[in-house]
């Protein structure tokens, strides 16, 4: 089924009700600093943030800087993080990009896109969430499974799949003033009411306006 796009005015309703239901939105994944970030975030792909604020405690604890960590043996780094999926790659990409940093950018994370995205593990989406929740840099959207998928269902975006073009989209549709905060609204507005396997639409707000909404039954 395809879902058609929000209207403008439809879709400003859409986004001035989210700021309403989430003002305080903010980014899920525990850390101290934007290398924090940058790990909790790489270690995020295809898991939870639950599931990563849990081992990233004792993995910190062990390997406090990106000096350490890039100097951690593999299968250390690996055990620290072996309940989360992925982390043999996942294990190697942090150990990488810590190195990276260190040896290129003086051990700090940069600030700019094009440096962020050299890093190993990096895709705009990490890059992104750095850019915004630390540094408070509006470089773009951060584009994960839920805000595709309510993007697509509010009618946010025609995309439904590819990343790259629903961020486009919904740079076109969201103020940039609300780019860094619009993805911690729609995934806590995905996790609290239109859950993907059994929205409430019948509970949410934005029934007014979204053009998926399903009925009773």
């Amino acid at each position: 089924m395809s879902t058609p796009p929000a209207g403008a005015a439809s879709a400003r309703k859409t986004l001035d009700e989210l700021a309403r239901l989430y003002p305080d939105a903010d980014c899920a994944l525990v850390h101290d600093d934007a290398w924090q970030l940058l790990v909790a975030t790489i270690l995020s792909a295809q898991s939870t943030d639950e599931r990563v604020n849990k081992v990233t405690p004792h993995l910190f604890s062990r390997f406090p800087t990106p000096g350490a960590m890039a100097e951690a043996p593999q299968e250390e780094v690996e055990e620290e993080i072996r309940t989360i999926g992925l982390f043999r790659n996942k294990a190697r990409h942090i150990r990488a990009a810590s190195a990276r940093i260190v040896e290129e950018f003086e051990g700090e994370v940069p600030q700019e896109m094009e440096d962020l995205l050299s890093l190993a593990g990096v895709a705009r989406k990490t890059a992104n969430v750095v850019l915004g929740v630390v540094f408070e840099i509006a470089e773009g959207i951060v584009v994960d499974t839920h805000v595709s998928r309510l993007a697509w269902k509010l009618g946010l975006t025609r995309e439904r799949k590819n990343a790259v073009r629903i961020e486009r989209e919904l740079m076109k549709v969201v103020s940039r003033a609300d780019w860094i905060v619009i993805s911690h609204r729609l995934i806590l507005h995905g996790r609290q009411v239109c859950i993907a396997r059994a929205p409430r639409c019948g509970d949410c707000s934005l029934a007014a306006w979204c053009p998926s909404v399903e009925g009773p039954g």
